[in-house]
Protein backbone atom coordinates (compact mmCIF):
# COMPACT_ATOMS: atom_id res chain seq x y z
CA UNK A 1 0.00 0.00 0.00
CA UNK A 2 1.31 3.34 -0.92
CA UNK A 3 1.16 6.56 0.85
CA UNK A 4 1.46 10.32 0.54
CA UNK A 5 1.17 12.13 3.52
CA UNK A 6 3.04 15.54 3.99
CA UNK A 7 3.25 15.74 8.16
CA UNK A 8 6.36 13.20 9.03
CA UNK A 9 5.00 12.84 12.27
CA UNK A 10 1.64 11.33 11.04
CA UNK A 11 3.09 9.22 7.92
CA UNK A 12 5.38 7.45 10.66
CA UNK A 13 2.65 6.86 12.75
CA UNK A 14 0.14 5.48 10.01
CA UNK A 15 2.86 3.20 8.70
CA UNK A 16 3.84 1.56 11.79
CA UNK A 17 -0.34 1.07 12.32
CA UNK A 18 -0.44 -0.46 9.32
CA UNK A 19 2.12 -2.64 9.58
CA UNK A 20 0.65 -3.74 12.50
CA UNK A 21 -2.22 -5.20 10.72
CA UNK A 22 0.27 -7.51 8.56
CA UNK A 23 0.08 -5.11 6.05
CA UNK A 24 3.18 -4.02 3.77
CA UNK A 25 2.89 -0.28 3.56
CA UNK A 26 6.15 2.33 1.72
CA UNK A 27 5.29 6.03 2.28
CA UNK A 28 5.76 8.19 -1.50
CA UNK A 29 7.93 11.58 -0.68
CA UNK A 30 6.47 14.68 -2.90
CA UNK A 31 7.76 17.88 -2.00
CA UNK A 32 4.87 19.82 -1.92
CA UNK A 33 2.55 17.41 -0.82
CA UNK A 34 -0.08 18.60 -3.58
CA UNK A 35 1.81 17.49 -6.56
CA UNK A 36 0.99 13.63 -5.87
CA UNK A 37 -3.25 15.02 -6.15
CA UNK A 38 -3.29 14.87 -9.74
CA UNK A 39 -1.65 10.95 -9.79
CA UNK A 40 -3.92 10.28 -7.20
CA UNK A 41 -7.61 11.04 -8.19
CA UNK A 42 -7.08 10.48 -12.15
CA UNK A 43 -4.45 7.03 -12.12
CA UNK A 44 -4.60 5.99 -8.62
CA UNK A 45 -0.92 6.28 -8.14
CA UNK A 46 -1.28 6.01 -4.23
CA UNK A 47 -3.38 4.83 -2.28
CA UNK A 48 -4.05 6.79 0.85
CA UNK A 49 -3.07 10.62 -0.10
CA UNK A 50 -2.96 13.79 1.50
CA UNK A 51 -5.64 16.03 -0.76
CA UNK A 52 -6.87 19.54 -1.03
CA UNK A 53 -10.39 19.37 0.00
CA UNK A 54 -11.25 20.77 -3.29
CA UNK A 55 -9.73 18.20 -5.26
CA UNK A 56 -11.51 15.51 -3.20
CA UNK A 57 -14.53 17.24 -3.76
CA UNK A 58 -14.05 17.11 -7.33
CA UNK A 59 -12.79 13.97 -7.85
CA UNK A 60 -16.64 12.92 -5.86
CA UNK A 61 -18.57 14.77 -8.41
CA UNK A 62 -16.60 13.69 -11.35
CA UNK A 63 -17.31 9.72 -9.94
CA UNK A 64 -13.65 9.17 -9.30
CA UNK A 65 -13.05 6.30 -6.97
CA UNK A 66 -12.17 8.27 -4.21
CA UNK A 67 -13.55 8.17 -0.93
CA UNK A 68 -12.63 10.42 2.40
CA UNK A 69 -10.77 9.50 5.53
CA UNK A 70 -11.30 11.62 8.18
CA UNK A 71 -8.40 13.19 8.88
CA UNK A 72 -7.51 17.05 8.55
CA UNK A 73 -3.59 17.66 7.39
CA UNK A 74 -4.09 21.30 7.53
CA UNK A 75 -6.52 24.02 8.13
CA UNK A 76 -5.63 27.63 8.71
CA UNK A 77 -7.00 30.91 8.42
CA UNK A 78 -7.22 32.21 4.96
CA UNK A 79 -7.88 35.67 4.99
CA UNK A 80 -4.36 36.77 4.68
CA UNK A 81 -3.50 35.08 1.31
CA UNK A 82 -5.49 38.28 -0.52
CA UNK A 83 -2.50 40.48 -0.66
CA UNK A 84 -1.75 43.59 -2.96
CA UNK A 85 0.92 46.72 -2.89
CA UNK A 86 0.48 49.96 -2.97
CA UNK A 87 -2.56 51.59 -1.97
CA UNK A 88 -5.10 49.10 -2.90
CA UNK A 89 -7.82 47.32 -0.50
CA UNK A 90 -10.21 44.73 -1.11
CA UNK A 91 -12.94 47.22 -1.69
CA UNK A 92 -11.32 47.79 -4.86
CA UNK A 93 -11.41 44.44 -6.45
CA UNK A 94 -14.19 45.05 -9.26
CA UNK A 95 -12.53 46.02 -12.28
CA UNK A 96 -9.09 44.97 -10.90
CA UNK A 97 -6.80 42.37 -12.16
CA UNK A 98 -6.06 39.36 -9.36
CA UNK A 99 -4.13 36.18 -9.83
CA UNK A 100 -4.54 32.89 -8.51
CA UNK A 101 -2.57 29.30 -8.76
CA UNK A 102 -5.63 27.47 -10.15
CA UNK A 103 -9.47 28.59 -10.35
CA UNK A 104 -9.83 25.48 -8.31
CA UNK A 105 -7.19 25.84 -5.22
CA UNK A 106 -8.72 25.54 -2.33
CA UNK A 107 -7.13 28.36 -0.79
CA UNK A 108 -8.68 30.53 -3.95
CA UNK A 109 -11.61 28.87 -3.28
CA UNK A 110 -12.21 29.93 0.30
CA UNK A 111 -11.02 33.72 -0.46
CA UNK A 112 -13.47 34.17 -2.87
CA UNK A 113 -16.19 32.44 -0.63
CA UNK A 114 -15.04 35.23 1.72
CA UNK A 115 -15.06 38.47 -1.12
CA UNK A 116 -19.03 37.42 -1.96
CA UNK A 117 -20.28 36.68 1.65
CA UNK A 118 -18.24 39.34 3.42
CA UNK A 119 -17.72 42.04 1.38
CA UNK A 120 -20.19 41.79 -1.50
CA UNK A 121 -17.91 41.44 -4.43
CA UNK A 122 -19.55 40.16 -7.81
CA UNK A 123 -16.74 37.84 -9.20
CA UNK A 124 -17.53 38.29 -12.59
CA UNK A 125 -16.55 41.80 -12.17
CA UNK A 126 -13.29 40.75 -11.26
CA UNK A 127 -10.39 40.57 -13.94
CA UNK A 128 -9.20 36.62 -12.87
CA UNK A 129 -5.99 34.94 -14.11
CA UNK A 130 -5.33 31.73 -13.63
CA UNK A 131 -1.48 30.18 -13.90
CA UNK A 132 -2.17 25.84 -13.86
CA UNK A 133 -5.03 23.58 -14.61
CA UNK A 134 -6.50 21.87 -11.44
CA UNK A 135 -5.82 18.51 -10.48
CA UNK A 136 -9.04 16.99 -12.09
CA UNK A 137 -8.53 15.76 -16.06
CA UNK A 138 -12.08 16.14 -16.88
CA UNK A 139 -12.38 19.78 -15.11
CA UNK A 140 -12.65 23.20 -17.35
CA UNK A 141 -12.18 27.00 -15.61
CA UNK A 142 -15.44 28.94 -16.06
CA UNK A 143 -15.56 30.63 -19.59
CA UNK A 144 -15.07 34.21 -17.57
CA UNK A 145 -11.56 33.08 -15.93
CA UNK A 146 -7.92 34.12 -17.86
CA UNK A 147 -5.60 31.50 -18.50
CA UNK A 148 -2.25 32.99 -18.05
CA UNK A 149 0.69 33.23 -21.29
CA UNK A 150 2.56 29.57 -21.21
CA UNK A 151 5.66 30.18 -19.26
CA UNK A 152 4.27 32.88 -16.65
CA UNK A 153 4.79 33.22 -13.08
CA UNK A 154 1.91 34.07 -10.49
CA UNK A 155 4.69 35.30 -8.08
CA UNK A 156 7.19 37.40 -11.15
CA UNK A 157 3.49 39.24 -12.51
CA UNK A 158 2.08 40.52 -9.11
CA UNK A 159 6.02 41.90 -8.10
CA UNK A 160 6.28 43.28 -11.31
CA UNK A 161 2.74 45.06 -11.56
CA UNK A 162 0.75 42.89 -13.94
CA UNK A 163 -1.39 41.90 -11.51
CA UNK A 164 -2.96 44.49 -8.87
CA UNK A 165 -3.62 41.40 -6.26
CA UNK A 166 -2.79 38.02 -5.81
CA UNK A 167 -4.43 34.89 -3.56
CA UNK A 168 -0.62 32.84 -2.57
CA UNK A 169 -0.52 31.37 0.40
CA UNK A 170 2.48 29.07 1.22
CA UNK A 171 3.55 30.28 -2.46
CA UNK A 172 4.07 34.00 -1.26
CA UNK A 173 7.25 35.60 -2.21
CA UNK A 174 9.49 37.20 0.31
CA UNK A 175 9.06 41.23 -0.41
CA UNK A 176 8.59 44.44 1.85
CA UNK A 177 5.86 45.73 -0.41
CA UNK A 178 3.93 43.18 -0.07
CA UNK A 179 0.82 43.61 2.18
CA UNK A 180 -2.76 42.07 3.00
CA UNK A 181 -5.78 43.58 1.09
CA UNK A 182 -8.09 43.15 4.03
CA UNK A 183 -7.03 45.13 7.01
CA UNK A 184 -6.37 43.00 10.06
CA UNK A 185 -6.90 40.44 8.04
CA UNK A 186 -5.23 37.71 10.45
CA UNK A 187 -8.07 39.28 13.28
CA UNK A 188 -10.85 39.27 10.83
CA UNK A 189 -10.21 35.69 9.89
CA UNK A 190 -9.51 35.09 13.84
CA UNK A 191 -13.21 36.49 14.06
CA UNK A 192 -14.67 34.32 11.36
CA UNK A 193 -13.53 31.60 12.76
CA UNK A 194 -14.59 32.22 16.07
CA UNK A 195 -18.26 32.97 14.80
CA UNK A 196 -18.51 29.95 12.60
CA UNK A 197 -16.74 27.56 15.23
CA UNK A 198 -14.21 25.61 12.90
CA UNK A 199 -11.36 26.90 10.90
CA UNK A 200 -11.11 26.99 6.93
CA UNK A 201 -9.99 23.53 6.40
CA UNK A 202 -7.02 22.63 3.52
CA UNK A 203 -5.87 19.56 3.13
CA UNK A 204 -8.03 15.85 4.52
CA UNK A 205 -7.12 12.53 3.31
CA UNK A 206 -8.20 10.54 0.49
CA UNK A 207 -8.43 6.88 -0.22
CA UNK A 208 -8.33 4.95 -3.73
CA UNK A 209 -11.59 2.88 -2.98
CA UNK A 210 -10.12 -0.08 -4.29
CA UNK A 211 -7.44 0.44 -1.31
CA UNK A 212 -10.15 0.87 1.30
CA UNK A 213 -12.18 -2.25 0.09
CA UNK A 214 -9.36 -4.57 0.10
CA UNK A 215 -7.03 -2.80 2.74
CA UNK A 216 -10.08 -1.67 5.57
CA UNK A 217 -8.60 -2.60 8.79
CA UNK A 218 -5.45 -1.40 7.98
CA UNK A 219 -6.31 1.97 6.91
CA UNK A 220 -8.87 2.41 9.62
CA UNK A 221 -6.04 1.71 11.96
CA UNK A 222 -3.86 4.22 10.29
CA UNK A 223 -6.95 6.17 11.24
CA UNK A 224 -6.82 5.65 14.84
CA UNK A 225 -2.66 6.24 14.98
CA UNK A 226 -3.01 9.33 13.04
CA UNK A 227 -5.96 10.83 15.25
CA UNK A 228 -4.04 10.24 18.21
CA UNK A 229 -0.52 11.85 16.55
CA UNK A 230 -2.97 14.87 15.62
CA UNK A 231 -4.84 15.39 18.84
CA UNK A 232 -1.48 15.06 20.88
CA UNK A 233 0.23 17.71 19.26
CA UNK A 234 -3.21 20.05 18.99
CA UNK A 235 -4.04 19.49 22.89
CA UNK A 236 -2.64 22.64 24.08
CA UNK A 237 -4.33 24.92 21.33
CA UNK A 238 -6.71 27.34 21.66
CA UNK A 239 -9.74 28.21 19.55
CA UNK A 240 -11.21 26.31 16.80
CA UNK A 241 -9.10 22.51 15.58
CA UNK A 242 -6.72 22.91 12.86
CA UNK A 243 -6.59 19.37 12.61
CA UNK A 244 -10.21 18.20 13.27
CA UNK A 245 -10.58 14.03 13.14
CA UNK A 246 -13.44 12.48 12.54
CA UNK A 247 -16.69 12.57 9.84
CA UNK A 248 -18.61 15.22 12.52
CA UNK A 249 -15.45 17.30 13.64
CA UNK A 250 -15.34 18.13 9.42
CA UNK A 251 -18.85 18.35 8.19
CA UNK A 252 -19.22 22.54 8.89
CA UNK A 253 -15.69 23.22 7.63
CA UNK A 254 -16.62 20.99 4.28
CA UNK A 255 -19.73 21.74 3.90
CA UNK A 256 -18.75 25.46 3.37
CA UNK A 257 -15.98 24.61 0.92
CA UNK A 258 -18.37 22.25 -1.07
CA UNK A 259 -21.66 25.36 -1.52
CA UNK A 260 -18.46 27.84 -2.29
CA UNK A 261 -17.07 25.74 -4.90
CA UNK A 262 -20.15 24.98 -6.48
CA UNK A 263 -20.88 28.89 -6.39
CA UNK A 264 -17.70 29.00 -8.14
CA UNK A 265 -18.06 26.84 -10.81
CA UNK A 266 -15.32 24.49 -9.71
CA UNK A 267 -17.29 21.94 -9.16
CA UNK A 268 -20.09 20.47 -11.79
CA UNK A 269 -22.68 19.63 -9.46
CA UNK A 270 -23.31 19.68 -5.73
CA UNK A 271 -21.49 17.23 -3.09
CA UNK A 272 -23.42 17.24 -0.03
CA UNK A 273 -21.19 16.18 3.26
CA UNK A 274 -23.57 13.08 3.78
CA UNK A 275 -22.68 11.78 0.69
CA UNK A 276 -18.93 11.91 1.37
CA UNK A 277 -19.65 9.87 4.54
CA UNK A 278 -22.22 6.97 3.02
CA UNK A 279 -19.36 6.25 -0.01
CA UNK A 280 -16.52 6.31 2.66
CA UNK A 281 -18.54 4.09 5.07
CA UNK A 282 -19.57 2.16 1.96
CA UNK A 283 -15.89 1.11 0.58
CA UNK A 284 -15.10 0.70 4.18
CA UNK A 285 -17.14 -1.61 5.01
CA UNK A 286 -17.77 0.27 8.52
CA UNK A 287 -20.52 2.38 10.35
CA UNK A 288 -19.62 5.88 10.11
CA UNK A 289 -19.52 5.18 14.06
CA UNK A 290 -15.98 4.14 13.33
CA UNK A 291 -15.10 6.64 11.82
CA UNK A 292 -15.77 9.69 13.90
CA UNK A 293 -19.71 9.74 12.32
Amino acid sequence: MKLVIGRDDVAEAALAAARQTGTDAERLDFIPVHKASKGFVNRAAADVCEVAIVTLLQAVAYDKPVVLLPVTMLGRTQHQTLVTMGDLKVGDLAGRSVGVRSWSQTTGVWVRGFLTEQYGIDLREVDWTVYEDGHIDEYADPQWVKRAPSGAKLQTDFLEGRLDFGIMGNELPADDRIRTAIENAREVAAEWSAVKGFLPLNHLVGVHAEAARKHSAAICAMYDAMRATLEDRSAAASGPASNPVGFEALRASVSLAARYALEQEVLPRPVDFDELMARSCDAFGVPASRLGG
